[in-house]
Formats: C-alpha cells, structure tokens, sequence
C-alpha cells in the first residue's frame, strides 16, 4: 500500500513488534511526534511514554516504551527502547515495584537524573493502566 510503512519495536531482550503500519505516535523526548508514510528521514530520542499504533488492517495498538531511540529511513520505522510493554502486560504488583525501583535510583549528575525521571514516568504510567 502507498500509504503504510514498515514498523519495528526492538528492546534489548526482544523483538516486540514487527508490522505495516499506517501511523505511529511516538513519546519523543520532548512531546509526541506523529509519522506516517514516506516521512523524512528522522532520528529522535524517545522519552517514557505510550506509542500509539495504527496498523495496515486498521487495529489500533498501544505500547508503553521508556526511553531509547527511533530512526524512519526508507519508509521503515525502527523503534529501539529499554522497555516496552502492551497494557495487558500491566499490572498493580510491576507498577508498585518499577516504581519503587525509580525512587531508589541515585542521582549524582544530569544523566541520572534523566534516566529517574523516565523510571518514574513509566512506573507511573504503569500504575495508571493497571488501575491504580
């Protein structure tokens, strides 16, 4: 189709989606940005945050991604996070605990303090969509 896109979500541990894509919404570093078919060529730094997803058969899907890095070259999108994680994969328990994780992160200069910044932004966007 003229209009759809290649789109792939790697993290480290995992393929997590591979799939044609009409577009995407991505949590930039600073703000969402939009991309569709035959975008320029881009390289962003993401921020934590929910991708949104609109597939070539017209499903809708969410993926809540925390940092890390997306690059669209050649009608492909190349999502490289730390973490991503479909709302089922959600629940009070790993949003409790990825929460208590980000407050006992240390911070000694400005990396840290961003890479905290972006725990507790996943964590809690994690306790919002299991409920809590």
């Amino acid at each position: 189709m003229a209009n759809t896109f290649e789109l792939s979500v790697i993290t480290p541990e995992k393929g997590v989606l591979e799939t044609v894509a009409v577009s995407v919404t991505i949590p930039a570093y600073d703000g969402e940005l939009g991309v569709l078919a035959h975008r320029a060529p881009l390289l962003v730094k993401l921020g934590a945050g929910w991708m949104r997803i609109e597939t070539a058969e017209g499903q809708k899907l969410r993926l809540l991604v925390s940092g890390g890095f997306a690059q669209m070259g050649d009608n492909k999108l190349a999502v490289l996070t730390e973490q991503a994680k479909a709302p089922e994969e959600l629940d009070t328990a790993r949003a409790r605990a990825a929460m208590e994780a980000a407050e006992a992160m240390v911070v000694t200069d400005d990396a840290s303090f961003e890479a905290r910044a972006r725990a507790l932004r996943f964590a809690k966007e994690m306790a919002k969509a299991a409920g809590e």
